[in-house]
Parts: C-alpha cells; structure tokens; sequence
C-alpha cells in the first residue's frame, strides 16, 4: 500500500470550504464526511479533510492558529504543466481564494504560482520538468 497523507485543516465554513476545494480540483469522498467534516481527495494519496473548529479541537489541546494572520505551514501540490498550475490558481480564485499570495516561482525547469483558501490556508501548486532539473546549478536555491 502506498504512503498517503492526510492534511487536517480548521475551517470556519465546512460548506463553503468543500466547494471551494472541489473548485480547485479535489474530489468529496462521502465515505468519511458528515457535518462537522469534509474528506477532500486531490489524488488517491492526497487528502485535505476540512474540519470544523469544534471537530479540530478533539484533535488537539492547541489552539486553533488563524491563518489570515499566522502560518505554521505551506502546502504544495504538483500539476502536470505550467497550464495546470494557471488554471488551478484561476479556479481557486474564481471560488473566493486569493490568486498569488506568494510570488512567483519561473525556472526553465519549474514554475510556481500559490493560492489561499477563503480560511487563509495557503496552497503552493507547481510544476517541474524532473529530467532538466538535474541540470540546473543552482537548484538548491530554487
């Protein structure tokens, strides 16, 4: 069986935030949803589930950072072109998330773009061509 992750993310809205996702591309899987949760499927390993905060507290003592103002992560999912990653950035902000809160990540190998989800999560989308990244002398600083 193949590793798989499963990002956990409080969101204020659970509706709101499951459109959103299925906006940019991810798929509900109803197997593992109910009303205080959203199992949001980006591939058959990668998985967003969307949690009201309620829902997130029985996780975890901590409090609930707010991701307008803090981050304590970035996430970035791979696209197949630098297209993919135009497009993935468009629909997330045709659904109510801010296009390039980042800046820009161009290399003749790789190109970058980042959206944040109407909670404030941000999402980094990217495309690299593998076989000229080796090539690059200065990859480590990409």
């Amino acid at each position: 069986m193949p590793k798989m992750i499963f990002v956990s993310l409080p969101v204020t809205d659970l509706k709101r935030a499951t459109a959103f996702y299925e906006a940019v591309g991810a798929v509900k899987n109803p197997q593992f949803c109910d009303d205080t949760a959203s199992c949001m499927a980006f591939s058959e390993t990668i998985f967003a589930m969307l949690m009201t905060h309620d829902k997130f507290r029985q996780f975890t003592p901590k409090p609930i950072a707010n991701a307008r103002t803090s981050n304590q992560v970035l996430l970035c999912l791979s696209a197949d072109s630098r297209g993919d990653v135009d497009d993935i950035v468009a629909r997330a902000e045709a659904a109510g998330g801010v296009a390039d809160p980042s800046p820009k990540d161009e290399y003749s190998f790789m190109y970058g773009r980042s959206f944040e989800d109407p909670d404030g999560h941000m999402w980094g989308v990217n495309w690299m061509d593998l076989a000229a990244a080796p090539q690059q002398p200065d990859l480590a600083n990409a």
